[in-house]
């Protein structure tokens, strides 16, 4: 079942908070909400010190990174789920007990059509950088059965923490990630062998992951390049462009002229991976 942006973001919460809180706090039964936007300190009721009001006031907590697949496009099929790392920073003058980056789809985090993935709870690990600073890593784990194909897009990275005194915080879009359907293209030349000078056909097709079927499907009216490798030669050379038809085939045909390998390659979409077939060599008499 999809989950909404904003229940995925407080679940995780809880279990950063559990992970970073003293057993002695946690045993407390201490609420652990969410807070809106960034939360400083809050000075108690009755302190007028400088401290809590004056020049020397705490600066309010905050996210300073988050990054997920290094930045890297996530790319998924339609059966296998995606594990991901992250690496997430935050600093608070009162010290941070642990920080965590989770993945979000969608018009806002409160959206009732938002959909998102937390960070595996295991998979959390964290140092100090400084007093004030701790850095985090962990995994976020995407699971295609339960995405639909407008999921492939960019997606919002936020990041919640919290700090050595238990107070949560959050930013909900440090930076961004992009989500990619799994991509797949195939090729064959023939006939082969063939004589020289006589032409030769050259099929294939491309399809890609549809997340609403659970199936691969063919990627219509795509541009896909024809690229061949000469016997002997080092690297393939583009020859031609050719468009996939309404169910995703591609056809072609070329002249025979020398010994070598064919094959189709598709440069990939925003939201559709890069793909390139593997070679059909044709053995020219």
């Amino acid at each position: 079942m999809r989950i909404r942006a904003t229940v995925a973001a407080v679940s995780g919460a809880i279990v950063l908070s559990a992970l970073a809180v003293p057993a002695a706090q946690a045993d407390e039964g201490r609420s652990w909400t969410l807070q809106p936007g960034f939360q400083a300190v809050q000075p108690k009721a009755g302190d007028t010190s400088k401290q809590a009001f004056g020049a020397t006031a705490k600066a309010a907590p905050r996210i300073t990174s988050a990054v997920v697949n290094a930045g890297k496009p996530i790319v998924i099929g339609t059966k296998v789920k995606k594990t991901v790392s992250f690496s997430a920073t935050a600093t608070a003058d009162t010290g941070v007990g642990g920080v965590a980056a989770f993945i979000w789809t969608g018009k806002s985090i409160d959206d009732e059509y938002s959909f998102a993935f937390g960070p595996n709870a295991t998979s959390i690990s964290c140092k100090a950088v400084s007093a004030t600073t701790t850095t985090c890593k962990g995994t976020i784990t995407l699971d295609p059965t339960e995405m639909i194909n407008s999921d492939a897009t960019t997606w919002r990275v936020g990041a919640y923490a919290v700090t050595e005194e238990g107070d949560e915080f959050e930013a909900y879009a440090v930076s961004r990630v992009g989500v990619q359907s799994f991509s797949q293209l195939t090729v064959n030349a023939s006939p082969e062998p063939v004589k020289k000078g006589k032409i030769i056909t050259v099929t294939g097709k491309l399809t890609r992951a549809n997340w609403d079927t659970g199936t691969y499907k063919g990627y219509i009216n795509q541009s896909v390049q024809l690229q061949f490798k000469k016997k002997g030669a080092k690297s393939y050379t583009t020859l031609r462009t050719v468009k996939t038809s309404s169910t995703g085939t591609l056809k072609t045909t070329v002249k025979a002229t020398a010994d070598g390998t064919w094959r189709y390659s598709f440069a990939g979409k925003s939201n559709t991976a890069a793909v390139s077939s593997a070679g059909d060599y044709v053995d020219v008499k």
